[in-house]
């Protein structure tokens, strides 16, 4: 890490409750205990990805189980809904303390958290809708490439709107 970077990171660093979440580009020399996922990839982007990576696997096979248990008897988008209502509240607290790593406002956050989801699933619906209808691109792979950009935009939506935390004054 660089010396300014070093000087970029909060002066309340040590204060968990006050603290900005942790420095998004590196784990700080002297900085709060970053926690064991931290520890090890030593990048914020990373310790997200992991997490929205385990998260999406968790959200496929309870979507499958869903489907096994329901059947035929309701349309698959309720598998759908019912596999999210049971991993959001999942990665709301893996997010909150693998990779943000903040304390208090835990109603705040979890409402941020699900608004920051919900405008992702909005935003991938949408931009995969005109990416394949209007820009007349495969579908697979604008699936990715809208999943990939939404990705990107949800881990600064979380940093600045779900986990985002005012520096003490």
């Amino acid at each position: 890490m660089t010396a300014g970077a070093a000087n970029s990171v909060s002066a309340n660093a040590d204060d968990p409750t006050a603290a900005e979440p942790v420095e998004s580009t590196s784990v700080a020399a002297g900085q709060q205990d970053p926690g064991p996922l931290l520890r090890l990839v030593r990048r914020q982007e990373l310790a997200f990805a992991v997490v929205g990576g385990l998260n999406t696997l968790l959200g496929m096979a309870l979507t499958v189980g869903w489907l096994t248990v329901l059947g035929d008897r309701v349309s698959p988008a309720v598998a759908v809904v019912a596999a999210y209502c049971v991993s959001i509240p999942i990665a709301f607290v893996l997010h909150r303390t693998l990779v943000f790593r903040v304390r208090g406002h835990v109603l705040r956050d979890f409402l941020g958290f699900v608004a920051v989801n919900s405008v992702g699933l909005l935003l991938n619906s949408v931009l995969l809708e005109l990416a394949v209808k209007v820009g007349h691109f495969p579908d697979k792979p604008a699936t990715v490439v809208v999943m990939g950009l939404v990705a990107i935009a949800s881990f600064f939506g979380h940093r600045h709107i779900s986990f985002r935390r005012n520096p003490a004054r």
